[in-house]
């Protein structure tokens, strides 16, 4: 892999030879509350900045904080759909950092007494040789608030180092957050890139199933923290590992983490030592720089939140809400490949796509999933990978995609058109039926206009037409050909084609 990053890299294949990676995710998912954790203000993504504050959230003095309950509710249902035990008795404590997005200076937080603790998610992650299942541990899941938003303007790298100021944007703060850890994961060395790919995946799946977050990680709503330590082969003994932060796409955590293994690597083996740090993940070429020497639990002097009482929830509570949990993922999509009459490579193929649930939601809209997977696996999936975003990221919706479709079953588009019709949805020109008014991409099905087309093509090229009329009528291809071409392709090649066969036949009576 290229990378403008100045530290030196081992191969991947030179560093799993050698060391042996031991991986650990902390995923970050607003929920989807109306309100926020700790007080009344809205959550609406995209507001315009500052609105949506109060004494509250933004710690001024005097201001109590009461728990959403909803947010309770939503963080037992992650906790049961991942396995884990709820807690009889868990609490809030404050976590004390100074950082400006904090407007309190401290992070509501759990810390000893989470709300979720010891579960496990089955992944299946892609090989070579077929599907291998593999079981990430759950360390816990805990509740808390999120932060702010910097934006740091000036400069080249949009961070506060050579930025000329920085705009805070309080909104953010206090929207109500699950934070999944995972017990440390240690696979078979050359699948750990795809393990970190398929777990972030499969919680995605599972959250989004939940109904909990819409988990669009390019909105920040799903964000991942990122662990990477190396030992060397044989070792017990754990590694100096690195957290590279806020990573929020699930091409780039797979990227981020052969990254830190290949670093790591060139580290270790040059005799120098890991340092406990956060790093900062670049989409631009995959690499990781250094952000700040990493702090250990004690370092934010945790203590009970003595503004608010513990989180005791009834166990037939807990039971009304195990009786909620969607079907596992594992289990869906063996019902959607069996309903779908596809493969186990075609379903890996629309998961590494990152493709399944929107391909699911077109069909939910009457496409079938032949057409839905086509698009979102061909087209979108290409420009999506031009662009090195995630499918999901990109300005398309499955109502775009599902009309797109209807417009071509109904003739009024070819999949060339189409094509088009995508461009225009993702340069934000409107949606389908804007687009195809906008750059006039309707398909030619005037049958005068056609076959006016086609004696054109037929008189420029008369030993073709010979050569329909003497039967051989894969011929006719050509004069298709010839007819897409003069009408730019907007012309329905089908039609073409049965009007070419009927106007020979005509000249043969």
């Amino acid at each position: 892999m290229t990378a403008t990053t100045s530290e030196p890299l081992l191969t991947f294949e030179d560093a799993i030879a050698t060391f042996d990676p031991v991986m650990g995710f902390e995923v970050h998912v607003e929920l989807n509350t109306l309100t926020k954790m700790f007080c009344g203000c809205p959550t609406e993504f995209g507001a315009p900045p500052n609105t949506q504050v109060c004494p509250v959230c933004l710690g001024l003095p005097g201001a109590l904080p009461v728990v959403n309950e909803k947010a309770v509710e939503s963080a037992i249902r992650i906790g049961l759909a991942l396995g884990c035990s709820i807690a009889e008795w868990s609490r809030f404590a404050r976590k004390n950092y100074f950082y400006p997005d904090m407007p309190k200076d401290f992070q509501t937080s759990q810390y000893d007494e989470p709300i979720a603790v010891n579960g496990a998610l089955a992944i299946v992650v892609p090989t070579e040789d077929g599907p291998r299942p593999v079981t990430v541990g759950i360390e816990r899941a805990h509740m808390e608030e999120d932060t702010g938003k910097i934006l740091h303007v000036g400069g080249a790298t949009g961070r506060i180092h050579g930025a000329d100021y920085s705009l805070i944007d309080y909104n953010r703060a206090g929207v109500p957050l699950i934070e999944i850890v995972t017990k440390p994961i240690e696979v078979e060395p050359a699948l750990a890139p795809a393990v970190a790919r398929a777990y972030v995946t499969e919680l995605r799946e599972l959250i989004v199933a939940l109904g909990v977050s819409d988990a669009h990680m390019h909105q920040g709503s799903m964000r991942v923290d990122a662990n990477v330590s190396l030992k060397p082969r044989g070792r017990v003994e754990l590694g100096t590992r690195t957290e590279t932060k806020n990573v929020n796409s699930i091409r780039s955590v797979e990227r981020a983490v052969r990254f830190e293994i290949q670093r790591q690597a060139a580290v270790l083996q040059a005799g120098e030592t890991i340092i406990q740090e956060t790093r900062h993940f670049h989409e631009s070429d995959g690499s990781t720089t250094s952000g700040r020497i990493k702090e250990e639990a004690e370092d934010y002097r945790y203590f009970p939140e003595p503004d608010l009482t513990p989180i005791v929830p009834e166990s037939a509570w807990i039971e009304r809400l195990r009786a909620t949990l969607p079907e596992p993922p594992l289990k869906r999509r063996a019902r959607i490949r069996e309903e779908w009459g596809i493969s186990e490579h075609e379903m890996q193929s629309l998961i590494n796509a990152g493709a399944l649930e929107l391909v699911q939601q077109t069909v939910a809209l009457g496409a079938d999933s032949a057409d839905a997977r086509k698009w979102w696996t061909g087209e979108i999936a290409r420009i999506s990978n031009e662009r090195g975003l995630d499918v999901a990221a990109l300005p398309i919706t499955p109502q775009d995609v599902h009309r797109i479709i209807m417009l071509t079953i109904e003739g009024s588009l070819n999949d060339k058109l189409a094509r088009q019709v995508i461009e225009g949805v993702l340069a934000g020109e409107g949606n389908p039926d804007e687009v195809v008014v906008s750059r006039d991409l309707a398909v030619v099905s005037d049958d005068g206009a056609l076959l006016e087309a086609i004696d054109t093509a037929l008189a420029q090229q008369p030993d073709v037409a010979e050569k329909i009329r003497g039967g051989k009528v894969q011929a006719a291809g050509a004069i298709v050909g010839a007819v897409m071409q003069s009408t730019g392709g907007m012309a329905d090649a089908a039609r073409v084609r049965e009007l070419i066969l009927e106007r020979v036949g005509d000249s043969l009576g």
